[in-house]
C-alpha cells in the first residue's frame, strides 16, 4: 500500500513538471526578430546587377537612345519624360516619342536649348520654363521663356528673363525651382570673366526670380542676382536642410582643372576670376571641393539621402559627394568611362537614377546608339 502511494505521488510530480515545461516553452519566442505586421513585405537581400527587381526592371537599362545632344530631363506627372535637345527641340517620351520644336533657338557652341523646369504647381497650370540661347540684333543672348505645355504642344510663350549675354562657350543653363518657390538660374560668364564680379551683370551668376520674372524683395542687390563670382554654373541641387549646392566649371585650356562644388549663400562672392581652388581673399568664398589639376567638367546635380550626385562631361563619370552639416565629408567617382560624357542626373519617381549622355556634342566619341538615357538602380553605386 505504501509502495502504491509512492508511485502515484511520483507520477503526479512528473506530470506537473512536464506541464510546467510545456507551458514555459509555449510562451518563449525563438525568432531573432518579431514577425512583420500584416501587408508588410520584408526586403530581399541585395542581389547582383545581373538580376531583376520584383517589378521586372533591371539594375541598368537604356530607356531611350538616338537622341541629339540632350541637355535636361524632367519627369512629368503623367509618367512621361520630357527631354531638351540642344539643337532646339523637346522630346516627349512615353510609349512613343513626340518632337516639339522650339522657335528662336540658336545652337552655337555650348549654347542652344538647355535647361527645363516645371512650375511647382504644374499639375494645375501646365507652365514649363526653358533656358535657351538665341540671337538678337546680331548678338548671341540667353534668356528664360515660359510656356503652357498642353499634351505635345507649346503655347502662350512669354519671356520671363532676358539680358543674359551669350557666347559660343560658358552659357550656363541650369534652372530649377527652389524650396522657397522661386526660380533659380545658373549662368556663365560668356567668355568675359570680369562680368562675374559685376553685380549689375546677369552673367557669371546664380539668379533668383519669381515665377513671373519679377524680383524677390530680399534679393541682395535689388536685381535678379543671388550670388556672383561664378565662371559657368551647370548644376543646382538642394539638400534636405534647404541648402543650395552648385557645380561649376573651372579654368580651361592648357591649365584645365579646378572645377568646383559650391555651397551657395545669398549675396556671397565665389571668387571667379580673382581666386581659384584653395586661394583665399577677403570677402570671397572658396569651393567646398575642387578638382585640382583634374577636369571633371561638372554638370547636372541631384541630392539623394545625404549625397550629391553630379554628372561629369570631361571626367566621363558620375561623381558622389557625401555631405553632412553643410560640408563634404567624402567624395568618389562612379561609372568612370562606362557611358562617355554625362550631362545630367535625375532621380526618377521609381527611385532609379536617370543619366543623360552627351557624346554627340562635338567633344565625345559617340557610339551608334548615342545619345542615351540610362536608368540605374542606386544600389550599384554603393
Amino acid at each position: 500500500m505504501r509502495k502504491t502511494r509512492f508511485l502515484l505521488l511520483t507520477v503526479l510530480i512528473l506530470s506537473a513538471a512536464v506541464g510546467w515545461i510545456l507551458s514555459r516553452n509555449s510562451q518563449r519566442d525563438y525568432s531573432l526578430t518579431p514577425p512583420p505586421p500584416p501587408d508588410v513585405v520584408e526586403p530581399k537581400p541585395t542581389q547582383s546587377s545581373a538580376t531583376e527587381e520584383p517589378n521586372g526592371g533591371p539594375d541598368r537599362e537604356v530607356v531611350a537612345d538616338g537622341l541629339q545632344i540632350p541637355w535636361e530631363i524632367l519627369f512629368l506627372p503623367d509618367g512621361k519624360l520630357l527631354v531638351s535637345e540642344r539643337p532646339g527641340r523637346l522630346l516627349l517620351i512615353g510609349t512613343d516619342r513626340h518632337a516639339i520644336e522650339v522657335s528662336g533657338v540658336r545652337h552655337v557652341g555650348e549654347g542652344g536649348l538647355l535647361g527645363l523646369a516645371m512650375h511647382p504647381d504644374f499639375e494645375r497650370n501646365g507652365l514649363l520654363y526653358l533656358y535657351l540661347t538665341s540671337q538678337e540684333n546680331g548678338q548671341i543672348v540667353n534668356r528664360v521663356e515660359r510656356y503652357l505645355l498642353d499634351g505635345a504642344s507649346l503655347s502662350q510663350r512669354e519671356v520671363i528673363l532676358e539680358g543674359i549675354r551669350g557666347a559660343s562657350n560658358h552659357d550656363g543653363g541650369r534652372i530649377a525651382f527652389g524650396p522657397d518657390g522661386f526660380l533659380y538660374i545658373g549662368t556663365g560668364d560668356a567668355q568675359q570673366a570680369q562680368t562675374a564680379q559685376d553685380t549689375n551683370s546677369l552673367n557669371g551668376k546664380i539668379l533668383r526670380i519669381r515665377d513671373d520674372g519679377t524680383i524677390p524683395a530680399d534679393n541682395p542687390f535689388g536685381n535678379a542676382v543671388y550670388s556672383y563670382g561664378h565662371r559657368n554654373v551647370q548644376g543646382l541641387a538642394w539638400d534636405d536642410q534647404g541648402r543650395l549646392w552648385a557645380t561649376e566649371h573651372g579654368r580651361s585650356g592648357v591649365l584645365s582643372g579646378l572645377d568646383e562644388l559650391n555651397l551657395i549663400e545669398r549675396g556671397k562672392n565665389y571668387g571667379w576670376p580673382e581666386i581659384q581652388g584653395d586661394e583665399q581673399r577677403e570677402g570671397m568664398v572658396r569651393p567646398q571641393i575642387h578638382s585640382g589639376n583634374e577636369t571633371w567638367a561638372p554638370s547636372g546635380a541631384e541630392y539623394i539621402g545625404g549625397t550629391i550626385f553630379f554628372a561629369g562631361l570631361r571626367g566621363e563619370s558620375l561623381y558622389e559627394a557625401k555631405v553632412e552639416g553643410g560640408r563634404v565629408v567624402a567624395f568618389s567617382r562612379q561609372l568612370q568611362g562606362e557611358y562617355g560624357r554625362l550631362r545630367s542626373v535625375r532621380l526618377g519617381p521609381d527611385g532609379y537614377l536617370y543619366l543623360l549622355t552627351s557624346n554627340r556634342d562635338g567633344r565625345g566619341s559617340p557610339q551608334n546608339d548615342d545619345d542615351r538615357i540610362i536608368r540605374i538602380h542606386p544600389r550599384i553605386l554603393r
